[in-house]
């Protein structure tokens, strides 16, 4: 519904300002590597994907902000089913080929500004791609693109479920950690915060 709509798009302005503030220093100290933002969960279904990609629209808005959404829940790419990508290369392949450049991954859309690195193809090492020095890697080239405007969000897999997610955080410089409410258990909660650690910046999105 139109209302509806509307109400969400105005929720969504609130909840990326900070975060863009935090990435590209505007009135407040940049955080390091900030641009790189992580979308977690403590566990599956608290609407962490519906958030992922509405914040993304939401920064492709901004006039002097590109935004690239990375389908980072190799388990279950629901991003890349979403946008009907899920049979491309994406970040997995870029993880076990070094000749390929992630950037050549990265795939446009009829939306101004906003790109889509889909998940690629399953892997049984996913954990061990994502924990590696090559991982390390593509952060660095998707941080340090030619395009300083360029905001990088990640829909990562629940942090209590999978141990992929918790590797993936460690180069992040912000993590939006999405609550449900209601739902949650406090517990839940605040183990994934632990998982995360003392010195990673989290918000926390109910």
């Amino acid at each position: 519904p139109d209302h509806q709509q509307r109400q969400i798009a105005d929720q969504f302005r609130h909840v990326k300002r900070p975060l863009l503030a935090a990435a590209l220093g505007r009135g407040v100290e940049p955080l390091p590597n900030g641009r790189m933002i992580m979308v977690a969960s403590s566990l599956p279904a608290e609407g962490k994907t519906f958030v992922s990609v509405n914040l993304a629209l939401s920064m492709s808005l901004e006039r002097d902000i590109s935004v690239v959404l990375v389908d980072a829940d190799v388990a279950k790419p629901h991003i890349s089913r979403l946008f009907g990508v899920d049979g491309e290369p994406g970040l997995l392949e870029a993880l076990q080929d070094e000749r390929l450049d992630i950037e050549s991954l990265i795939l446009p859309t009829d939306i101004l500004k906003f790109s889509i690195l889909p998940a690629g193809a399953q892997s049984d090492t996913a954990t061990e791609l994502l924990a590696s020095q090559r991982m390390q890697a593509i952060v660095t080239r998707l941080a340090t693109s030619q395009d300083r405007s360029r905001v990088v969000v990640f829909d990562s897999p629940p942090l209590l479920l999978t141990s992929e997610s918790r590797v993936l955080a460690q180069p992040m410089g912000q993590v939006v950690l999405v609550v449900q409410a209601g739902k949650t258990p406090q517990y839940a909660v605040q183990d994934a915060i632990r998982c995360l650690g003392e010195h990673k910046p989290v918000s926390l999105l109910l």
